[in-house]
């Protein structure tokens, strides 16, 4: 991405996307979108990107599994 208009719109179409929780730019010249969620498509959102903005390329596909912590603070929240 050369401009920060593209890294804006790019940034719109993955905040977007169905199932996804947060968008970040990283990478030393904030260059590389970091999109993390639950079900995100990779494929769907991947066209769309290179539709809008150009070129796309993956750098690693990855589930994200859920805190331990979080997991048991739900479990312990009950309903009288």
């Amino acid at each position: 991405m050369q401009n920060p208009r593209c890294r804006t719109k790019a940034m719109k179409i993955a905040a977007v996307t169905q199932g996804v929780t947060s968008v970040a730019l990283e990478g030393p010249e904030r260059d590389q979108l970091v999109v993390v969620g639950i079900g995100v498509d990779s494929a769907t959102l991947a066209n769309l990107l290179r539709r809008k903005v150009g070129k796309t390329t993956f750098i690693s596909v990855a589930e994200v599994k859920p805190d331990l912590a979080t997991k048991s603070r739900r479990m312990r929240q009950r309903w009288p």
